[in-house]
């Protein structure tokens, strides 16, 4: 069998989408069946039953009455995520019924909250202010969370029988289709020990030219849990190149393309001319995330419920933790067109050389000592002391074209912490979670951040009610590619001082109600962004243009930002209507600029049909974000920046609608989608980042399996 599977997959491999996806699909089924023979000699064959949970492992609501085939999830299979500082476990629900499937690989979010350049994988930041992260030391990375796989999102899975989920995703023709194709795979070798991987891979060839995507994202995992000893590991692997075009050279063959036709010829999407072409930004990621902790603690006997049979059952009283990472990343920008490319670009530091290069490394230990909630009655909460040592090493050319001695230069940072944390996360009422750092040498000395967060449930009303409140006061070390940056069309070296944020958030749920109301507050003090600071320029015929250029700035006042989200669902028989509205307000729009309101909302049909084996929804959605002065992108850097002032101009205000239906049978999850639905009503609204349409209207599918034996 070893050998019939090797000999398909070497005939198979190939760089072309289909090929990967079905030497994907070889090798899952080779590692499934010898998988399935050594779970059957370790725990035989196992019984099936129906899931619980109420949410899949994207946070959609999950219908569990609307199928009732026992093989949807067999009996002891469950998932959980970890914490990337102490290992701490999150149980999550496995993705079998995933309601909303159809808006899984939307790049623009699940309820369209992110600005992105329009093509499959590009990269995204959310104009709902509050689901902005913040910047990382992995800079150039930040805007594809989309695809990009940390630590604290690698999904572990505990199962009797091996399980594997192929998924699918094609939009539009084969010429200018985007594809991902992910898989996952888990697998015990013991009651204790798993292990498994999972595969992301997008190829979006972009409707618009110089557009492409190629993102490549693969993880391997494997934990252990003991009475005594407890592991998690995880190695990543992130390739992500993109091509960068710089946006079409005139919006009018979007806004007005009837008056950009050349003798009443209309260009297609692929025609029309872009700013830039032969220049890639290409990032190289690998990352080994290591937690483990040793338990002390007593045994004690445990009845069941019938109270017939008694088991001894391990307490753990004290832990002691360790945990390691380790990230390294390296950044391409690579451009060959110099020619034209130099008409774009304000500065060329490194001359007429092709690549420039930018290395990013750190090793991160943290230890800790735990002592544990609920080992008796009087534990009422956990309390965790740790000490965190990072060492960072940065890489990037130090001299300027035309000067003796070009090399590269690292730059090395070194961070000492301390904190601790109290949290309680058993019982039904009252969980929460409160943690404490600072830095007390190195880099950031001074860096602090207390943050806190918990619920309180209650019935009132014959219903559960859930009020969750979070808030963090923190005084952060701006991200070192704020300090410091050397490209070749980018040049900085800053002295900035420490960005502070308090903010507060409740929100109120009503499971009955179909009703969840958020709102929140934040302050921030020194806020730092990037700023256009591109030249204007008069040729002979007196026609202005405008050279790109970046630059870091600080606010050196207050900004406060006020967000407020209600989601309501209605439903009346099989008729289901979902809203979302997110209000938001900056006080200072010229640096933040946010859009007033966001809209969701989703009009659909879902029945149960043929016995409810097959689940039907059909219906349609809208996505919507009132006008506003959305961030620019800087290709050169791969980030997202404020509009030159001297040219902004408002986007927004277009309603992006989309049809679908959306079926699940069994194991199998299936959609159809007409994509961008009004496209060619407004004119500027049709851009959600300036010059980088949305893609024209077209034909989504997806398709996801899922496979327990």
């Amino acid at each position: 069998m070893f050998s019939f599977c090797t000999s398909l997959v070497l005939h198979y491999l190939c760089h072309d989408m289909r090929k990967i996806l079905i030497t994907a699909i070889l090798i899952l089924v080779c590692v499934n069946t010898f998988a399935q023979n050594m779970m059957q000699s370790q725990y035989g064959t196992s019984a099936s039953g129906l899931s619980s949970d109420r949410f899949d492992r994207n946070g959609n609501p999950i219908d569990t009455t609307a199928v009732v085939d026992a093989s949807t999830v067999p009996v002891g299979l469950n998932s959980w995520v970890i914490d990337e500082r102490f290992g701490n476990k999150t149980t999550i629900p496995v993705d079998t019924l995933q309601f909303g499937f159809q808006n899984s690989n939307d790049n623009g979010g699940p309820t369209g909250h992110y600005t992105y350049l329009g093509n499959l994988g590009s990269p995204r930041i959310s104009h709902v202010f509050f689901e902005r992260a913040e910047t990382t030391q992995e800079f150039f990375t930040d805007p594809y969370d989309f695809a990009l796989i940390t630590p604290g999102k690698v999904i572990y899975t505990n199962t009797k029988s091996p399980f594997t989920n192929l998924t699918y995703y094609k939009h539009g023709t084969s010429r200018r289709a985007e594809e991902r194709f992910k898989a996952y795979f888990a697998v015990n070798a013991t009651k204790r020990l798993g292990f498994g991987f999972n595969i992301d891979y997008i190829y979006g060839r972009g409707k618009y030219l110089n557009q492409s995507t190629a993102l490549f994202n693969g993880n391997l995992f494997a934990y252990y849990h003991g009475d005594k000893y407890d592991m998690h590991f995880s190695f990543i692997n992130d390739n992500m190149k993109v091509t960068e075009n710089g946006g079409i050279t005139d919006d009018r063959y979007i806004t007005h393309p009837i008056e950009m036709a050349n003798g009443g010829r209309v260009y297609k999407s692929y025609e029309i001319q872009t700013n830039l072409e032969d220049i890639w930004n290409k990032n190289t990621g690998y990352h080994a995330f290591l937690t483990h902790r040793y338990n002390l603690g007593f045994y004690k006997d445990e009845s069941t419920e019938n109270d017939t049979i008694t088991k001894e059952v391990f307490v753990p009283v004290t832990s002691f933790i360790h945990t390691v990472k380790v990230d390294m990343n390296t950044r391409r920008y690579i451009s060959y067109n110099d020619t034209q490319n130099q008409k774009y670009f304000e500065n060329h530091y490194l001359g007429k050389d092709s690549t420039d290069i930018t290395k990013y490394m750190s090793v991160k230990n943290t230890i800790g000592i735990s002592l544990r909630e609920g080992f008796n009655k009087w534990a009422k909460a956990g309390l965790t002391a740790f000490l965190s040592f990072e060492h960072r090493r940065f890489s990037m050319t130090d001299s300027i074209e035309g000067t003796p001695g070009q090399f590269m230069r690292d730059y090395k940072e070194n961070v000492l912490s301390v904190g601790g944390q109290l949290i309680k996360s058993q019982g039904k009422t009252l969980h929460y979670d409160i943690l404490g750092e600072i830095a007390i040498l190195g880099e950031d000395i001074g860096q602090f951040n207390i943050e806190g967060k918990g619920d309180l449930n209650f019935r009132l009303f014959n219903d559960t009610v859930r009020l969750d409140a979070n808030a963090y006061i923190k005084n952060l070390n701006p991200a070192f590619y704020y300090r410091h940056f050397h490209s070749k069309h980018y040049w900085w070296d800053n002295d900035l001082s420490m960005i502070t944020r308090t903010k507060i958030e409740g929100k109120l749920s009503i499971d009955r109600w179909r009703t969840q109301l958020q709102a929140g507050v934040e302050n921030i003090t020194n806020y730092t962004y990037l700023d256009n600071t591109s030249v204007a320029y008069t040729d002979n015929n007196d026609v202005k243009t405008y050279k790109n250029n970046v630059t870091v700035r600080q606010n050196p006042g207050n900004i406060q930002v006020f967000s407020a989200k209600l989601k309501q669902d209605f439903k009346l028989g099989i008729l289901h209507l979902d809203n979302e509205v997110v209000y938001q307000k900056s006080s200072n729009s010229n640096v933040l600029p946010l859009p007033d309101l966001v809209l969701y909302h989703n009009l659909y049909i879902r029945a149960g049909l043929a016995k409810k084996v097959l689940t039907v929804e059909l219906g349609g959605d809208v996505r919507y974000f009132t006008q506003y002065y959305a961030p620019d992108y800087a290709p050169a850097i791969g980030q997202f920046y404020l509009q030159n002032p001297e040219t902004k101009y408002k986007l927004g205000g277009y309603p992006l609608v989309n049809a679908y239906i959306n079926l699940h049978l069994k194991r199998t999850r299936f959609f159809v989608m007409m994509y961008n639905l009004v496209q060619g009503t407004g004119e500027r609204s049709y851009f959600y980042a300036p010059h980088y349409p949305l893609n024209p209207r077209g034909l989504k599918i997806g398709i996801s399996w899922n496979f327990f034996d």
